[in-house]
């Protein structure tokens, strides 16, 4: 691994792509956007698999529905929404200072989005209340 590294110095090995010790926020947001994303692919596979359960009649349906109502699955969805809310709102501040445009903000552009997510969470939390 000596010769890589003196190959490419600025390159990290895999190993430490998610050590995140001692790095800015930038580098939290990059990685909490890659681990949300692979959470979100995973979690539209289980998806599509739970709606193949239509294929099977309404009563298999109406019996799995019966299953979601407990509390881990409303606890399920909550992490689902943290996790559209998170990567949706930082991929808004990726594509914006990747195009060039508030580069010099990206701290408070990030921090705001990221508000604007607790905020909107905190919402849905309160509607669900009120809807359930």
């Amino acid at each position: 691994m000596k010769v890589a590294e003196e190959a490419a110095p600025g390159l990290r090995r895999p190993s430490r792509w998610l050590d995140l010790r001692g790095r800015h926020e930038g580098a939290w947001a990059y990685a909490l956007n890659r681990l949300t994303a692979i959470g979100l692919i995973a979690y539209l596979y289980v998806h599509l698999g739970v709606l193949s359960l239509l294929a099977h009649g309404p009563s298999t349906w109406n019996s799995f529905l019966a299953t979601t109502k407990a509390p881990f699955f409303t606890a399920l969805d909550a992490v689902v929404l943290l996790g559209v809310l998170f990567h949706s709102l930082n991929g808004i501040r990726v594509v914006l200072t990747g195009v060039g445009v508030a580069v010099r903000w990206h701290r408070l552009l990030f921090r705001s989005l990221m508000a604007l997510a607790a905020i909107l969470f905190l919402v849905a939390g309160l509607l669900w209340s009120i809807r359930g």
